[in-house]
């Protein structure tokens, strides 16, 4: 028995195809049957199609009673006919209306059935359409058996056409290897959900935004406290000293700056130690109740867990995630490489790893600069001192007789502020035990004073100018010194007090409090959630990438090999009964009028004249009237309308009936298939979340890679069947396969792309067959000339179905090309064939009804 006229699996909702018939070696056929039940069907709907030899439906009458052992059943059985044979048997279970019987005859000599005949055929019934209005014509005719009468034609791709798109399809799911570590990997917190983005940024729940985590009285809040009391007494004096009361009053003489300086060094320190001691000793990536109770010792008061994260919640977020992504097209090994950076950024390190971070915030460097001791220098440039108080007392001695006195005086005044100013410098302690030392220029400005004082004296006798220019001239210069003096105090306290920097240790202490709330939240508080987190993330990017794996391996089992499945699984004597090529690149074809009796005897000599016109060849090639007159060629014969494919074995045969045309394939059949492999991907992934979230390291991997592999296969059959035409089985585990965005969204029913667009072959062809004028002679009857006599003699009692499958209805051409449809056309779901099935019944002697008692052998 030839098992490669039989599909390799139904397609979902297809007929479960059986084949009884005897050959060389033994054949279990209760094992056939029984696999035949086992095979899942629709609910309610139980559909078998039966290959069995025509002397021999009696004696499997039981075996087609166990096919409705489950339930009511239908069936339509091909019964093979030897050449001789005249007469038919049948028992009562392959009656009307739940079964009939489609008789056709063998054409091989050793008695196989010609693969080329069988193989569409079954294809064409198999499809659930096509097979119910098969058998409600059978329930019309005499007997519920007749003779099929065929004209099909075959829209498919070419092998390479086929292997390239699975070969892109498959590149497209899997894509290239991305390491974790790079650009592409990465994700900001603003990319991913709530929950998750929440671990990434680092910052604080709004419900925690009041929580005081260091208590005032314990061990780091109270070293918190000192500390920014020193800091706020030292910003106190140095605005207290900065003016002219620090210059001329006693402000200078009760601010210690450089003592406050000291103490908010040292409380500083000690604060960072306090803090550097918590981390340490809750250190672990687990906070555990032990933990707690030490960060309480220390002064850390934890809250409890905010309610905007919980670890019920970060799976569904992960799922969010990983189904945005990859409905978004993002091939599987990029997503498992976003997930492992997630991974690798949301695992808990533990406290004590910030203890890195503390010393980059406040190590030894920060505290010795802050601590340091810088000199005070005022006064500015000391030549220009020298020039701006001689000048001064120049034009303070200008006066007569005093000038002498009046002149020096500024110089001595001058000098004796800037004297002041390093007595009273910011940087020294009251009690001088803490002092970085100074300059104030006092030197230069008493030697130009003096000078001046005494070049304007002996100018202002020789000019002799009145009093009281002398008098205004002392007034306004000891009024410039006494502003120069003030402005070089406040601009040295100010310049001093910048390089001190005393406030660093304020940001100091607000660096430390934020990194203490960092790690309390997320080093603390989220440990569970973000190793929840870290193991799922993880063990959904490994699970990517086995998919992926696995995908690339069936990919390229597939891909090396050129011919469909059923030729590569073919037995190596059946392979060499497929016929060779002929020269000029076709195949060759088969047709009933090769068959012949060997003999010379006269087949027609007891015929009647008045039979149905059947035609058991093909017709010549005449037009066929077109529906609007428009002549049209009749459908060709002999060898398919296209080359075949190149590069791999031979393709079976075309029979006279069958019209086969080859396209590259379509804009859209990649997309359509990513999309299918993307939306059965997630419905792997939707059987696997409940695990992650019990136990992400309990995953086993090769479960879900034999769903993908399966996965891979039902595409793959469905390439092969019908260039994926026909949508995916529903998947009942995705959650809303129509929120898919990107190839994924390709998957939903309504909009699957038309057969034009996946095969890149237009349906016109199909649409000029279905039609055109109903005529007998298009159709090629499945029988030999000899066969004739048995059909009946009236001509209106065939049957006829024509069929098209519902995605070449729009096409390239568009929908126009289907006005005028007749009614009787049935839309199939999916096929690659469309056509007509005529139906000649029998006359009423040849076909023999055998009741259960008369059934010899069973």
């Amino acid at each position: 028995m030839s098992q490669r006229v039989l599909p390799e699996r139904p397609l979902p909702g297809h007929a479960v195809c059986l084949d009884l018939r005897s050959a060389a070696g033994a054949y279990d056929l209760d094992a056939a049957v029984r696999a035949a039940l086992d095979t899942p069907q629709p609910g309610g709907e139980r559909r078998f199609l039966v290959l069995d030899e025509a002397d021999r439906l009696v004696a499997h009458q039981l075996l087609y009673e166990r096919l409705s052992s489950y339930g009511p059943a239908h069936i339509v059985c091909l019964a093979v006919g030897a050449r001789g044979e005249r007469k038919l048997s049948r028992s009562l279970t392959l009656r009307p209306p739940a079964a009939g019987v489609l008789w056709l005859f063998d054409t091989v000599e050793d008695g196989v059935p010609g693969e080329a005949v069988l193989r569409p055929l079954v294809d064409v019934l198999s499809t659930p359409e096509v097979f119910d209005a098969v058998l409600r014509a059978l329930g019309e005719v005499v007997h519920g058996v007749a003779v099929p009468a065929v004209r099909v034609l075959e829209h498919d791709l070419t092998e390479e056409a086929r292997a390239r798109a699975w070969r892109q399809a498959v590149e497209g799911l899997t894509g290239p290897d991305v390491p974790a570590g790079t650009a592409s990997a990465s994700a900001s917190a603003e990319q991913l959900p709530g929950a998750l983005g929440l671990l990434l940024d680092e910052g604080v729940p709004r419900s925690l935004a009041g929580h005081r985590l260091l208590s005032p009285q314990g061990r780091a809040g109270s070293r918190l406290a000192a500390c920014d009391e020193a800091v706020e007494d030292a910003v106190d004096g140095y605005h207290r000293v900065r003016g002219a009361a620090g210059l001329l009053g006693g402000a200078a003489l009760t601010v210690d700056l450089p003592g406050d300086i000291e103490r908010a060094t040292e409380e500083l320190a000690r604060f960072r130690t306090a803090v550097a001691d918590a981390f340490g000793a809750a250190g672990g990536s687990r906070l555990t109740a032990e933990h707690r109770g030490v960060l309480r010792d220390r002064g850390v008061e934890l809250p409890e867990m905010p309610r905007e994260i919980t670890r019920a919640g970060i799976v569904p977020a992960l799922r969010d995630h990983t189904h945005d992504l990859i409905g978004k097209g993002l091939p599987l090994r990029s997503v498992a490489a976003r997930l492992s950076a997630l991974s690798a950024r949301t695992a808990p390190v533990g406290s004590a790893a910030r203890l890195a971070r503390l010393d980059v915030i406040c190590g030894p460097e920060r505290l010795r600069r802050l601590g340091g001791r810088y000199p005070f220098t005022a006064g500015g440039s000391r030549p220009v001192a020298f020039v701006v108080t001689g000048i001064l007392a120049l034009l303070a001695g200008l006066g007569p007789v005093f000038g002498w006195y009046l002149g020096p005086a500024v110089g001595v005044l001058a000098a004796g502020l800037a004297h002041l100013m390093l007595q009273r410098r910011p940087n020294r302690s009251p009690d001088g035990r803490i002092d970085g030392g100074g300059s104030t220029g006092a030197a230069p400005r008493l030697v130009g004073g003096m000078l001046g004082g005494l070049v304007g004296a002996g100018l202002g006798g020789y000019l002799g100018p009145p009093p009281w220019l002398g008098a205004v001239a002392f007034v306004g210069s000891v009024t410039a010194v006494v502003l120069l003096a003030l402005r070089d105090w406040t601009r040295a306290v100010d310049d001093w007090w910048e390089r001190a920097d005393p406030e660093e240790a304020r940001r100091i202490l607000r660096e430390i409090e934020a990194l203490v709330v960092t790690t309390a939240v997320h080093d603390w508080l989220f440990a569970e959630v973000r190793h929840h987190c870290s193991a799922g993330a993880g063990a959904v990017a490994r699970l990517l990438r086995g998919l992926a794996d696995t995908a690339d391996t069936r990919g390229q089992a597939y891909g090396r090999s050129a011919a469909p499945p059923e030729m590569e699984a073919a037995p190596e004597a059946v392979r060499e009964a497929v016929p060779p090529p002929a020269k000029d690149g076709s195949t060759t074809s088969w047709s009933w009028e090769d068959w012949t009796d060997g003999g010379e005897e006269d087949v027609w000599s007891d015929m009647d004249d008045d039979l149905p016109p059947v035609r058991t060849s093909a017709p010549p090639p005449t037009p066929t009237p077109a529906p609007h007159g428009t002549p049209t060629p009749a459908p060709a014969q002999g060898p398919p309308s296209s080359p075949p494919p190149r590069g791999g074995p031979p393709s079976l045969p075309a029979p006279a009936w069958l019209e086969r045309r080859y396209g590259d394939g379509g804009p859209l059949l990649v997309d359509t298939l990513v999309g299918d492999l993307v939306t059965g991907t997630l419905q792997i992934l939707d059987r696997c979340w409940a695990g992650i979230e019990r136990d992400p390291g309990a995953i086993a991997p090769a479960v879900h890679e034999q769903r993908i592999a399966e996965l891979l296969d039902e595409t793959r059959l469905r390439l092969e069947r019908d260039v994926a035409a026909s949508p995916p089985p529903r998947y009942d585990g995705l959650r809303d396969p129509h929120a898919l965005s990107g190839p994924a969204a390709l998957t939903d029913r309504s909009d699957r792309p038309d057969a034009a667009r996946l095969t890149g072959v237009a349906p016109d062809a199909v649409a000029l067959l279905i039609l055109s004028e109903d005529d007998p002679l298009r159709t090629v009857a499945l029988c030999g000339p000899e066969h004739l006599r048995l059909l009946s003699h009236d001509p209106l009692a065939a049957r006829q179905v024509r069929f098209v499958p519902e995605a070449m209805r729009s096409g390239a051409a568009g929908n126009d090309i289907w006005r005028g449809t007749a009614e009787d056309v049935v839309w199939t779901g999916a096929g690659r064939h469309a056509g007509i099935l005529r139906l000649v019944p029998l006359r009423a002697d040849v076909v023999h009804t055998v009741r259960a008692e008369e059934a010899g052998e069973t």
